[in-house]
């Protein structure tokens, strides 16, 4: 697949200057960062690289005139392996990116001249009855992370001291390997592309600059809230590795599941049984919602698995919208445990009703029907 113009990739004229080509390449990285690409993570790192690649040829003047002379070809071999970064991961490059952009040398620095990576993000799994999550609710969670060590601010160097420069890749992080016509460049297995070494590490944290602790966070859940839904707490995840930024913490809710309710949405669901009796002469029920008890009327002739709705009795989602209802579904309870005086009653009471079937039990009698249909027809 041919590679699109390196002008074209970053937006600017063919005679745009240093300045305009690193502002519009800053423009790029920041609208290709996964944090904000969460959704289509595989597809903005694709997009940071091609502009990473274009940038790492026009903002050096050799390459730049190469590629205006010959295209692509003019600069393949020192451009093609992903503007030089082929050993790199994609946080490696993007750090490496904006400390070249805000005047970092090679990469962004933090105390003592090291290079900072932001921390990793956290998620952890909030369980909440069903009425927490619709009524909402304030919670404390402990959550285990890692934390910037205090005593040498999470830059892993003893206090009154500073890293060295790595002897093996003089502070850029990166080496260099030449393979015939092409140039590698690769982390520095010395110093992990810190470009530094620490020769007096921190007592507290062996010179790592984070130290695990757990945290008692407190979370304010919305009104509302479903399975699967999360909660952004900024700067609450893993501190950052130097001095970095802390990544962020999702608080992803999990509902328990209800002895009466089931939700769907904005709408609630529950069964209700009703004897024999009420379904066919009718009544009332008292029957229960998460804001108290309310009558529903059965009437007469009720059958088996009717759904009752009940408007507002529901859930208001979290993204807005009306109050959703109530759905009842009727089950109809068979009679256990009679007595020898109840049992003759229902024999009696079945009885009667065989006087006048068709009357009473209108789909039993047209099932009878088609049954009795389904045979004369299955006959030669």
């Amino acid at each position: 697949m041919s590679k699109r113009d390196y002008y074209e990739v970053l937006g600017v004229q063919k005679n745009a200057t240093e300045k305009e080509i690193k502002k519009a390449f800053k423009r790029l990285a920041m609208k290709h960062h996964p944090d904000r690409n969460q959704d289509n993570q595989e597809a903005a790192e694709a997009r940071f690289k091609e502009a990473k690649e274009a940038y790492d040829v026009l903002s050096d003047g050799q390459k730049r005139a190469a590629y205006d002379q010959f295209g692509h070809a003019g600069v393949d071999q020192s451009a093609g392996m992903g503007g030089g970064h082929g050993g790199g991961s994609f946080s490696d490059v993007f750090g490496d990116v904006f400390g070249d952009i805000f005047g970092g040398g090679g990469g962004a620095r933090g105390q003592g001249g090291q290079r900072v990576y932001r921390g990793a993000d956290l998620r952890y799994n909030l369980e909440l009855d069903l009425e927490e999550a619709v009524s909402g609710t304030s919670v404390n969670i402990r959550v285990p992370t890692l934390v910037a060590c205090e005593p040498c601010g999470g830059s892993g160097v003893k206090k009154g001291t500073k890293p060295t420069t790595c002897t093996t890749c003089g502070g850029h992080g990166q080496v260099r390997m030449q393979q015939g016509f092409f140039s590698l460049q690769q982390t520095c297995p010395r110093c992990n592309g810190t470009g530094k070494m620490i020769a007096d590490p921190c007592n507290s944290c062996n010179g790592q600059g984070r130290v695990e602790k757990n945290k008692t966070l407190a979370v304010k859940v919305p009104a509302g809230v479903d399975n699967g839904d999360r909660i952004r707490l900024s700067g609450e995840g893993e501190a950052g590795e130097n001095g970095g930024p802390a990544g962020d913490l999702y608080v992803q809710m999990s509902v328990r599941e209800h002895k009466i309710f089931q939700r769907d949405g904005s709408d609630l669901y529950c069964e209700v049984p009703i004897a024999i009796t009420a379904a066919s002469l009718g009544g009332e029920l008292d029957v229960p919602t998460l804001g108290g008890k309310v009558k529903l009327k059965i009437p007469a002739e009720t059958q088996t698995g009717k759904l009752f709705r009940l408007r507002g009795k529901g859930v208001k989602s979290v993204r807005g919208g009306a109050v959703g209802d109530l759905m009842c579904k009727v089950i109809v309870e068979t009679p256990v445990n009679l007595t020898k005086k109840q049992k003759e009653l229902l024999e009696e009471f079945d009885q009667s009703l065989k006087e006048d079937k068709k009357n009473h039990s209108p789909k039993a009698s047209s099932w009878v029907a088609g049954v009795k249909k389904f045979f004369e027809d299955m006959k030669p």
